[in-house]
């Protein structure tokens, strides 16, 4: 029995695979490991999109409305229908904003060249700051003390005014331009019979240099007198000079096309001819 046992062949044993297994024991922790380091692309993706989203939003806060008024007005030009239809290249197109920008311009570039006009026309007046040209909100104003103009409380023009009026006059004549003439008063009340306040003092001082106006060449339909009283204060009433400096009336050339529409009446249609009664 016993040498049976040492003859006969004894299979081969399989050999552990404690190795195999290691390895296989790394391969799972590296693979877990860049799993977990994956997050931050999400992250940093999501940080990138939302700073973009804030400026963004930051760009449109920011929204200039003459840019975005003229880029609106070229995309509608850029797909009318008539566009097409003509044959009309983008090339050869004028672009909305450049007309707008241009006619400004060449109205601004008007109105400097009328206040050198005047300037120089009233050259002695402008010198010692009776008159006053400047720019406004609403155009070209020509301010000229009421000293120049009136007698103290009165609304007839003095005969030194006249000279000073027709030469704004014939620089008014040409123009394509609408004229406002304000009159302009200080705080110091009046009441009299022929002027129970100030406004009636400073409308009546406007109305005074506008019929002048008229009556030197400048068309009725351009011209507008408007009393302000002491509403419009450009100096302190405390003072003799301040007071002074108030009393004015200031001669304002309007932008060209600009009228006071609210005050035009609407057209009434004309009245049928009542008919005959039958006989």
């Amino acid at each position: 029995m016993s040498g049976e046992d040492e003859g006969t062949p004894q299979p081969a044993q399989p050999r552990p695979a404690p190795v195999r297994r290691r390895r296989g024991r790394r391969s799972a922790q590296s693979e877990h490991a860049e799993n977990a380091d994956r997050w931050l692309v999400s992250y940093a993706d999501f940080i990138t999109l939302l700073f973009a989203f804030f400026v963004v939003m930051y760009a449109i806060s920011q929204v200039n409305e003459g840019k975005y008024k003229l880029l609106s007005d070229a995309l509608i030009q850029a797909f009318k229908p008539e566009a097409s239809l003509h044959g009309t290249s983008t090339a050869n197109r004028v672009m909305p904003g450049e007309g707008v920008r241009s006619a400004a311009e060449e109205g601004k570039a008007r109105l400097d060249k009328i206040a050198q006009e005047l300037v120089t026309s009233l050259g002695d007046l402008v010198k010692t700051g009776q008159v006053r040209v400047t720019e406004s909100g609403l155009g070209l104003a020509i301010e000229i003390n009421a000293s120049v103009l009136f007698e103290s409380a009165q609304a007839d023009l003095m005969a030194q005014a006249t000279p000073v009026l027709a030469s704004l006059a014939e620089v008014l004549i040409p123009l394509p331009n609408d004229i406002q003439v304000e009159g302009h008063t200080d705080s110091d009340p009046i009441s009299n019979t022929q002027f129970p306040s100030n406004w009636e003092l400073s409308a009546a001082r406007a109305g005074s240099v506008v019929r002048l106006f008229n009556a030197a060449g400048v068309a009725s339909v351009r011209l507008v007198a408007v009393g302000y009283a002491d509403t419009r204060n450009i100096a302190a009433n405390d003072t003799p000079e301040g007071r002074a400096r108030n009393r004015r009336v200031t001669v304002m050339i309007l932008p060209e096309k600009m009228r006071n529409a609210a005050s035009v009446p609407p057209v009434q249609p004309s009245a049928a001819a009542p008919a005959a009664p039958a006989q």
